[in-house]
């Protein structure tokens, strides 16, 4: 059975317009694109490009760029098969830029999310007592207040590294697109003289501010003291809370997002900037002179491990922002003495929470400063954004991304999305419109135009993933609960199949095939903060466009 999978949401008017169709047909084949009345508005043959090896699909590419025509309602047909219909037009993703960030304040943690600003999802204040937290027997002999925060994902653990690389973009996003400090997400802090966007990132920032220990190293992590099972609601918790043992990781995460947030909210609250600012050197400062400590592997029970046993990318990422926003020689030395400062830093994915150097990369080449040798550092990214381009010049589904031997990793669809904030900066630094086209594109993928023909975003387009992972987005389980909110981004394909679901139901899959909307699929189909962190970027980018 042929399927023609599209970018559900639409197309803008004046970007590239491709599809992909899935068939047994090796030969050309007619396609014809029909408007909402069901007239034909252009047609042309489809290019065969043979097995996709991501999907183990025939599959041509349906080419209909030159059609310039706003409209509604639009479907492509070939091979006897109709897409879902879809907009071309402008404008057609500040709804999605919207929803993405939203979604933030319905992870909140210790505040009731309010019925009037959420409907259907207005729920009574979670873990009030993370006021008082003890630490586990390994992690010291100290309580914290470590109330606030965003739930990390599916589960209601807090996690500084995942928490830090979120805030990180979200902040890089709100410095570098336009428009943000006017985006309305109706929190309760709106209307406060402070944009929205930054209302929402200082709830998380708080909280990594409250986790610092006496020696001023930074807790990893604090959960349940054992998990907890579907559903439950935060507030219906019955899990004692623990504190987790420090780690270098998460001071250096500290370090660099309240040095990048210093810079930034300045403007609104000079007071909150420079005790960012002194909490940001003191955490340096704090991993440069205590022994390095790496987050157990172990540590499962409860919450996830986070584990990471090499931190000279976050010791880069941390000196990146300090030099950013002091502009001091100790910190420039400390970016120019990096071995990661002149490495190759763009991998098969550019950036993740364990991941930091070409996150510190980007910040270099867009914040304005006098490092010498920012033409090498800007060049750099440019070279990256090639190497992505090619991979999704060459892919018949356009995915800028090709992991070792189509072995999909956990959270592919943020990698995916990372690797186009590369392309995305370097069309801010080239201006050139291969990479302004290269980010349209590789977002057609998130949006439906992928071998499942399935939007990874709750409530953006047609046929859509809304059973992700979540204790409290439970309605699969429990139809008396919502499903996750719109702008919720799904996971997507993880080759490594780690639950019992994706086993069962997944096992000899190949590349995009796995995945399963279920909600007991948390290797596939969990949702994240840090997930939806490049939704919002690459959204705010498009809508730019738009």
């Amino acid at each position: 059975m042929s399927v023609v999978a599209v970018n559900q949401v639409g197309y803008l008017l004046s970007g590239p317009k491709r599809a992909t169709l899935a068939t047994a047909a090796v030969e050309p084949l007619t396609w014809r694109l029909a408007d909402d009345r069901g007239r034909i508005v252009a047609d042309g043959t489809t290019a065969p490009h043979g097995t996709d090896i991501s999907s183990g699909q025939n599959v041509h590419t349906i080419d209909f760029s030159t059609h310039q025509r706003p409209g509604t309602g639009f479907t492509l047909t070939a091979d006897g098969a109709t897409s879902h219909p879809f907009r071309i037009g402008t404008g057609l993703y500040r709804p999605l830029l919207t929803d993405a960030m939203r979604f933030f304040y319905c992870q909140r943690s210790g505040i009731e999310i309010r019925e009037d600003l959420r409907p259907g999802y207005g729920r009574p204040a979670g873990h009030l007592g993370d006021r008082d937290v003890p630490c586990a027997p390994d992690a010291g002999d100290h309580r914290l207040d470590v109330r606030g925060g965003w739930y990390d994902a599916g589960d209601q653990g807090k996690y500084v590294v995942n928490g830090g690389i979120t805030v990180w973009q979200l902040l890089h996003a709100f410095e570098h697109r336009g428009g943000l400090d006017q985006l309305p997400l109706d929190l309760p802090e709106s209307g406060n003289g402070v944009p929205d966007l930054l209302n929402e990132v200082r709830w998380e920032l708080d909280f990594l501010l409250r986790m610092r220990a006496p020696s001023g190293l930074v807790h990893h992590k604090m959960h349940d003291l054992e998990w907890t099972g579907l559903p439950t609601l935060p507030h219906l918790d019955p899990q004692p809370r623990v504190l987790r043992p420090v780690s270098t990781a998460a001071t250096l995460n500290l370090a660099a997002v309240a040095a990048q947030a210093s810079r930034i909210y300045r403007k609104y609250d000079a007071d909150y900037a420079d005790r960012l600012l002194a909490a940001a050197r003191d955490a340096f400062t704090a991993a440069g002179t205590h022994p390095i400590r790496y987050a157990p592997v172990a540590d499962t029970i409860g919450g996830g491990p986070y584990d990471d046993d090499d931190v000279g990318d976050e010791f880069y990422w941390a000196a990146v922002e300090l030099f950013l926003t002091t502009g001091e020689p100790e910190y420039a030395d400390a970016v120019t003495a990096s071995p990661l400062h002149t490495a190759d830093v763009f991998g098969t994915y550019a950036f993740d929470w364990a991941a930091t150097a070409a996150a510190a990369r980007l910040a270099l080449a867009l914040t304005p400063n006098e490092l010498p040798g920012l033409d090498d550092v800007r060049a750099s990214v440019v070279a990256g954004a090639d190497r992505y381009l090619a991979i999704q010049r060459a892919h018949p589904y356009a995915v800028a991304y090709a992991p070792p031997g189509n072995q999909w990793h956990w959270g592919s669809n943020s990698m995916v999305l990372n690797n186009l904030v590369v392309l995305a900066v370097a069309y801010d630094l080239t201006g050139e419109a291969r990479y302004r086209d290269g980010v349209l594109e590789g977002l057609d993928y998130i949006l439906g135009r992928n071998a499942l023909n399935l939007s990874y975003v709750t409530g953006h387009g047609t046929d859509y993933a809304e059973n992700q992972h979540s204790r409290w987005y439970a309605h699969q389980l429990d139809p008396s609960l919502p499903h996750p909110p719109k702008g919720t981004l799904a996971g997507g394909p993880n080759s490594g199949l780690q639950d019992e679901v994706a086993q069962a139901r997944l096992a000899g899959r190949v590349g995009q095939f796995c995945y399963v909307d279920d909600i007991r699929s948390w290797s596939t189909n969990e949702l994240t903060i840090n997930w939806n962190a490049p939704l919002v970027w690459i959204a705010a980018f498009v809508t730019e466009l738009g």
